[in-house]
């Protein structure tokens, strides 16, 4: 049986809009060349020419970002500070790994205009269309008119959002890893912006994430290549980088699936 890799993460870059503008990540490289005083620090006197083939050290990128940037894997702590009715709220170093390796299922929402909120009947419907049973610990990811976007200056103001029904139906069914290829797992901020303006209800603002308050759950953001996937039929590994204490953690999301 062949085994197929399928990369569902984002390229972190300068170039490619994927964040607003105050959060945009900053990668600065060096080549070998540069890296010749950091050389003198191991290999004190030593020169660019002594060195072998005379390339220099060795090349080297400092970055700037926030745990938010790139595909990443948000844990319960960033929604809130408690979880589960009242327990205090974990953070990405204490994921329980299991979490993150399990069987994967894609909802296709693409259809869905830019700024709608996805009910739990909307979740119900493409899950029979689907022909899936939802399972403890599968891993939902949510495919948007995002995905085609990246890149796009008006990326962040793309694609449907999970709104707080919808997260509930999945995380009361055993769900604990969500993932979308848009900017957030709620709708755009701009449209939710407009409801709160035109209502006063400001419970809409990141109604989906808050429902983390009630059952204590994660969502991966930013994915890519979702539409390379089937329905179902796949496994899903996301592991995040292990901060301490932290609300993220940048992952290498990958589907893996046995043909």
């Amino acid at each position: 049986m062949a085994r197929r890799f399928i990369d569902l993460s984002i390229t972190l870059e300068n170039e490619v809009i994927t964040d607003p503008p105050f959060m945009r990540p900053k990668i600065t490289y060096q080549t070998h060349g540069e890296t010749v005083a950091e050389l003198g620090h191991f290999f004190p006197g030593v020169t660019q020419e002594q060195t072998p083939d005379g390339a220099g050290f060795a090349a080297a990128e400092w970055v700037t970002l926030t745990t938010h940037n790139g595909t990443h894997l948000d844990a319960p702590w960033h929604f809130h500070p408690t979880m589960d009715g009242g327990k205090r709220a974990i953070t990405i170093d204490e994921v329980p790994l299991e979490w993150c390796f399990q069987r994967g299922v894609k909802l296709d929402f693409r259809h869905f205009p830019n700024g709608y909120v996805v009910t739990a009947e909307d979740v119900a419907a493409e899950l029979a269309r689907i022909g899936h049973d939802l399972q403890r610990l599968d891993i939902v990811l949510v495919n948007t008119a995002a995905g085609g976007a990246v890149g796009n200056p008006n990326f962040v103001n793309i694609g449907c959002g999970m709104g707080y029904e919808a997260t509930m139906y999945l995380t009361e069914r055993g769900v604990r890893v969500t993932g979308t290829d848009a900017w957030s797992w709620d709708a755009p901020f701009a449209y939710t912006a407009e409801k709160v303006k035109e209502t006063g209800d400001t419970s809409l603002i990141w109604e989906g994430h808050k429902a983390g308050r009630d059952i204590g759950y994660c969502h991966l953001e930013k994915l890519h290549n979702l539409e390379a996937l089937p329905p179902h039929g796949f496994t899903v590994s996301c592991f995040p980088h292990k901060i301490k204490g932290a609300s993220a953690g940048w992952t290498r999301a990958v589907a893996i699936l046995e043909d």
